[in-house]
This record gives C-alpha cells, structure tokens and sequence, in this order.
C-alpha cells in the first residue's frame, strides 16, 4: 500500500468505524460507546441494547466475578451487532463527587477501580470483543474537559491516577487504551509519548492500541510522535491526509504509520465475533442490581413484612431512571420502574407523585411515526418510534443531502384540560395540535461545551387546553451544518395536567400517613449527572427534600430510596427508617428493588467512595479551571484518604453498607503477605459480606493513614463461621519515587472491618 492509503487506514472513515483494506484482508473496524450496554454503530432507538447497572453500581459490589460476567455479557452483545471494539471501561477516580460523569467510573480508590475494571476487561475480551480502557489520564472532570490542563506531581499522578490502568493493563492485557481530551502537565494526552511510549508501552508492557477520545487528536505529528495509533471519528482527522502530509514534509516518519497500521492488523487478529454460548442478559443485570443496592441505615423496617401496605412516593418511582446522561446512553427493550417492579412482585402499593426530580418534560409518551421528507415534500421514508423522541447520528437511512424536514406525528392520549408540549432541540420548528399551530419558530442553541447541549438540547414549553387525546405533529427543518456526521435530534414532549407541586406533596403525605411503610425514590436527573458538565451542588434537585422530612414526619416507617449515580446530600438521614442507594440500577432495576425490599434479595453492596453530608464538608470540590489550568493540589488525598486528615467526618464511609444479617470478625491472622480474616454470620438468614482490608502504617509521614489493600466476598449461612484469605500486594508498601517504586520500611497494621472508618479487627 502507499502512503495515503496507510494512512486512511488509522483515522476513522464516519462516526463509529475505520476503513476497510480488503487488498491485505484488513475489515472495517466497527466501536460502541459502552459502557453499560453496547448501542452498536448508530444511534437510533429502533436497534435496542442491554442496559446494565451503571459503573458506579458494579463497583458497589465488591466482586470481581461479577464484573466479568457483566463484562462477557456485553462482548455477546458486540457479536450480535458486528462490533469489534467496546469503548469501556472508564477507571478515572472519583477525585470530588462535583464530578459531571462519576456514575460512569468506578471508584475513589485505585485498587477497587483496577480490580473491578481488569475483571470487566476479562469478561469483554474472553468473549472476542476488544475494549479501550479510558480515559488514559487525569480525565477526572469534565469543565472545560476538551482543553483543560491538568497540574499533578509525578508521585499522585503514579500513586492514583494512574494505578488503575497500570493494574488493568498487567492484569487483564487490554487490547486498546483511549487517550483523554486533556493535557496533562501541559501535554495533550494524544501527543503524550512520556505517559504513552514511556509508561503504558515501556514500563507496562501494553501491546495493544491507542484510540483518541472523539475528536481528542489535533496534531498529526503530535499525535504519531506520541504514540497515538488510531484517530477517531471521520472522515475528517488528523491522520489520513494531514498525516501523509506529515510524513512527505519529513515531521514523522514513515514507519510509525507502518507501525500503527500493525498494531490495527493486530488487534483485527485478535477479535473474535463467531456465535458462542451467553448468558441471560436480563437476569444478569437484575442480579447485579440487587448485589449493588447499598443499605446505609435500616432501624428493621427492611426487610418489608409479607402483607405491608405501602405507600410509593415520588416522581422517580414511575419514571425509571435507569442511567447516567450522555455517551452512556443506550435503548433497552424495556425499563422497569419501581412502581412496576413493586407490583409485579405483588406488593400492595398505592402511588403518589409527590415531587420530581426534574423540570424538564419527558418524550410523549406514545406510539408515533417519523416521517422524512425532502425539500418538495416527497416523501424519503417512515419509521415507527416508542415515544417522541427523534435521534438519528451518522448512519442515516435516508440520504442526507436530500433530508428537509422530518415530522414527529401520532395521537397522544393526553387527559383533559392544561398540557404541557415541548419541543425539544435547536433550529426551525413547526407544532401542532389537531390542526392547530401551538409554536412556529426558532429554539436556539445553548451555551457552553457542545457535548453538553447534545445530551441536553434545550426545551420551548408550550401551554395547551387540550379536549384529550389529540393528533399531535412536530416538524423539524433539518440544517445541514458544515460537520461531520450527519446529526438529526429532537423531541415532542408532554406532561399532562397536574396538580401544583405543593399539593402533590400534600396527597403523598395523606398516602403515606395512611401506609404501613412510605417508600420514596428520590434522585438526580439528567440536567444533574451526565458527561459534558460538572455538578454545581449535591442537594437533590426540585423539592425532593421537602417531600422527604414531610412523609417521615407523617409516617416513621419511611424507606428512602435513592437514585443516583454518584453522592447526594441527605439533610433527612436520621430522621427516616432506612436508606436504600439503587445507583443507576439498569434496566431490571424495578424488579431488583422489589426483590430487596421484599427480602427476596440482600441488598449486597457497599459504597466504592465517600458519601459526605454536605459540600462544605468535602475536602476536594474543585472541577473549575483557573486560565485553562486545573490544579490537583489536594494530591494523594482524595476519597477516604482525604476525610481521614478532615476535622469533620462523613455521613457514610467508604466501604460501608449493611444487609439483612449481621456479622462478627472474630479473629485476624498475617503470615507474611497473606491475611486470614474469620468471620461469623451471627444473624437468622444466610447473608454475603464483603470482607475489606487496609494497611495503616505506625508512623505514615506524608503518606495516607490508611489505604485499602485487599479486598474478597464471602457468603456463610445463620451461625456459620467462615475464614477468608487475601493476598496484599507488594504494591500496598510501595511508594513512587525518583527511583522507581520502593518499599517503606516500618510497622504496618492490619485492619478488617465493616468499612474505611470500622476498624473491628486490627494487628
């Protein structure tokens, strides 16, 4: 091949693939955005995928196999859609729970991160399917994500954040790493042959490629002299044209193309999407739901009792919220709710709005038909949608040079009386209502990272006295923008009538006055955690706070269940029966939560970082850059290792969480590297417990008070005793230096207990 056609090969030819070279057998190569579901190479919700829990609730389990499972269950949805490469997982830490995409990463802690991320890789890749373990490094935040240069010494930046990719790299040979957005000690992280050639090549030993964020690579020299292999998306890069242009001006040489066309031939040998055995997606991710729901308090109301009359509160508990915002974004077959959960087990429930987590207006909620036409209205072609929400990126199944508008049309069932219609988007729209214009205008674009208005386009509201059902039909006039790929994306939404939030309130209160047991979902939103933007603040969004303190005052038996992919402020903690953390439970996640508050199921995890009570408490908030400079001035002390130098302590530590059993360490044992923990489950039903153990040394000089250094489950029946053993690694008594790594000398104890801050058992 000659030049220019190597380097095609390396830079994306659409949103979502690499070109095809059938002259040396080379295929396309097709990537999905992961990475709790596999959306395949077009974003329409006519191709659905599995939704499994979000990160932050696999990390909640504590469990390694889990992960792996998780992991192969998404390989088997590659196979099905043709994709060779899964871009998961994100083992970025949780510096400051401020962080916009938390809920898309594991944990604050490295280990944890490293070993549930290396057993998601091993899953994916024993099922034939690369990943791209991102986002390679110090991608934390996301303000001025896309430019931000982030300051950190060469210790914190080897200590933690670059100790997950290191533990994944040697554990589980990850076939492809993403290179992030940002600069790292003024160098974009695609152009960083210190971090890239030097470290993940040089001292890991990583064999596989490295694929730029999407649009992350700028410089082609910068980029090939960097290390970086593949330049995503196209047709337009920085590699194809402006690479060959490179090489002939003699700034790069012609065997790094050769190279990176190697390492892409490499990894096409590795993939392997033949037919093999998977198991039930749906009831894994149900059971990884159930094994991540966190219980932070519990006066005995939970389990709840067979014949209970509850009270379901909350916008949330109708409305699945079932994952974070953003590049996370895939389209199940279904969702279930926990109002749906909760009656398919056969509770007795009443339901009562209450409060909602969000301002916005939801898609209609209707069978409707996209129509797309071109400029003398002749019809392209129809397609049936689930609701109103339009999506079409890339992979167009009209030609796009002749799409002028597309219509959203459809009856919806609205009850009589004051709707709410929106129009979701930005450009030219044309609204109706059985015949008549509701809103003919322009909605124009947001401010701000552009990702962040295409995971939140802005919404026209309209006010409409509607008889009831109505055919309803929006127009959109399509721009076609100088960029690449085609984009065509926006919504009809609706809310019917409703009472006043203040009187909603008042009828949850009168519900839950009248119930065995409140149970209210509350949580985030999608304006509150998603990729593009940072969170402002940790209070629950609208009046969900309100909602709470007035149905525990009405009822003591108050189940408080919350959904949300990262911390949230609990100002009503102690004044309810239980705490519940769903996380981002997936698409089973009604069925799971009945499965818990049923007892059918413990609620087996516990919290992979620090839940704090309020901002002002928190040691690390900064995620603002100052002059495009993002300072990591906190160092090594983030997460539990920063609230163990605090003045005040948390609501919830790491590591904590309960079931329905109890337990008791009976006794620590260390031979060498190796430590016993036994342990008694001292309750009437068999139980899980995850067993965690930290290193605290006598005399910790600059180094943290304690860190987590191994980490197991066990499972034991009422009265059983069982031992369980972890290996520390040497890693756990290291610290980096000018040197390399080296051991600290000194006394180390041991402890084991039911989190970061319960030292039950100690040596």
């Amino acid at each position: 091949m000659d030049l220019d056609r190597k380097a095609a090969l390396i830079g994306g030819q659409d949103m979502w693939t690499l070109p095809a070279a059938p002259e040396i057998g080379l295929p396309s190569l097709v990537t999905s955005d992961g990475p709790v579901g596999v959306r395949g190479a077009s974003w329409m919700a006519g191709d659905p995928a599995l939704a499994l829990p979000s990160s932050t609730a696999l990390a909640a389990t504590w469990d390694v196999g889990l992960a792996r499972r998780a992991g192969a269950a998404l390989a088997a949805e590659c196979r099905r859609k043709g994709v060779h490469v899964l871009l998961a997982p994100a083992v970025n830490l949780h510096r400051t729970p401020l962080g916009g995409r938390h809920f898309e990463c594991f944990s604050e802690d490295p280990l944890l991160t490293g070993e549930i991320g290396a057993a998601y890789v091993t899953g994916v890749q024993s099922g034939g399917v690369g990943v791209t373990v991102k986002h390679f490094v110090a991608n934390d935040s996301e303000t001025d994500r896309m430019t931000v240069d982030v300051r950190v010494d060469e210790r914190t930046l080897r200590e933690l954040y670059l100790a997950p990719f290191e533990l994944v790299v040697r554990r589980a040979a990850p076939w492809g790493v993403m290179a992030a957005y940002n600069r790292v000690n003024g160098v974009p992280m695609c152009e960083h042959a210190e971090l890239i050639e030097g470290v993940l090549r040089g001292e890991w030993g990583f064999d596989g490629v490295v694929m730029s964020d999407w649009t992350a690579a700028r410089d082609a020299a910068g980029c090939a002299l960097g290390g970086l292999d593949l330049a995503m998306p196209g047709p337009a890069s920085v590699y194809g044209e402006p690479l060959a242009a490179a090489v002939r001006a003699g700034r790069v040489p012609e065997e790094l193309v050769d190279l990176k066309v190697a390492r892409r031939k490499a990894l096409h040998a590795r993939v392997d999407l033949s037919e093999r055995d998977a198991e039930d997606g749906a009831a894994l991710a149900r059971e990884i739901a159930a094994r991540s729901f966190t219980l932070l308090t519990n006066d005995g109301v939970l389990p709840l009792a067979p014949a209970a009359r509850v009270a379901l509160i909350g916008g949330l508990a109708a409305d699945a919220r079932i994952m974070g915002g953003g590049s996370t974004l895939v389209f199940p077959e279904h969702a279930v709710s926990p109002l749906e959960g909760l009656r398919a087990a056969g509770v007795d429930v009443v339901f009562s709005r209450g409060a909602d987590a969000s301002v916005r207006v939801a898609p209609a909620a209707m069978a409707a038909t996209a129509t797309a036409r071109d400029r003398a209205g002749r019809v392209l072609g129809e397609f049936p949608l689930r609701d109103g929400s339009f999506l079409w990126l890339d992979v167009l199944p009209v030609p796009y040079e002749e799409l002028h508008t597309v219509e959203i049309s459809g009856v919806l069932d609205a009850a009589p009386g004051w709707n709410t219609l929106a129009v979701e988007g930005t450009g030219r729209f044309t609204l109706e209502a059985d015949g008549q214009t509701l809103f003919d205008g322009v909605v124009g674009p947001p401010d701000g990272d552009p990702m962040a208005a295409f995971f939140l386009p802005p919404q026209h509201e309209v006010l409409a006295d509607l008889p009831g059902p109505v055919v309803v039909s929006l127009v959109h006039t399509v721009r076609h923008l100088p960029v690449s790929p085609p984009f065509v994306g926006f919504a009809l939404c609706h809310r019917g009538p409703r009472p006043t939030t203040g009187r909603m309130i008042s009828e949850a209160v009168a519900a839950a006055a009248e119930a065995d047991v409140a149970v209210v979902v509350v949580g985030t939103s999608k304006e509150v955690e998603s990729e593009g933007f940072d969170r402002t603040s940790l209070r629950l969004p609208g009046r969900q706070d309100e909602l709470v303190a007035k149905v525990a005052a009405a009822n003591p038996r108050t189940v408080v269940v919350v959904n949300a992919g990262s911390p949230v402020e609990m100002p009503w903690r102690d004044e309810v029966a239980a705490i519940l953390l769903t996380w981002f439970p997936g698409q089973e996640g009604g069925h799971a939560l009945a499965d818990v508050l049923t007892g059918a199921a413990e609620p087996g995890g516990r919290l992979p970082t620090t839940w704090p009570a309020t901002l002002d408490d928190c040691p690390v908030t900064n995620v603002t850059p100052a002059d495009g400079v993002l300072t990591y001035d906190e160092g090594r002390f983030i997460g539990y290792r920063a609230w163990d130098r605090h003045d005040t302590a948390p609501a919830f530590p790491f590591g904590h969480g309960l079931g329905y059993t109890t337990w008791s360490y009976d006794g620590i044992a260390v031979d060498g590297m190796t430590v016993t923990v036994t342990l008694t489950n001292t309750g009437d039903r068999p139980g899980r417990e995850v067993v965690q153990v930290y290193l605290a040394p006598e005399d910790p000089g600059d180094r943290p008070a304690r860190w987590l250094a191994a980490f197991t489950t066990c499972e034991a029946g009422p009265g059983e005793t069982v031992p369980v053993t972890v290996e520390i690694p040497r890693r756990a008594v290291e610290v980096w230096t000018e040197h390399g790594w080296r051991a600290v000398p000194g006394a180390y104890r041991v402890l084991s207990g039911l989190s970061a801050s319960a030292d039950i058992l100690a040596i």
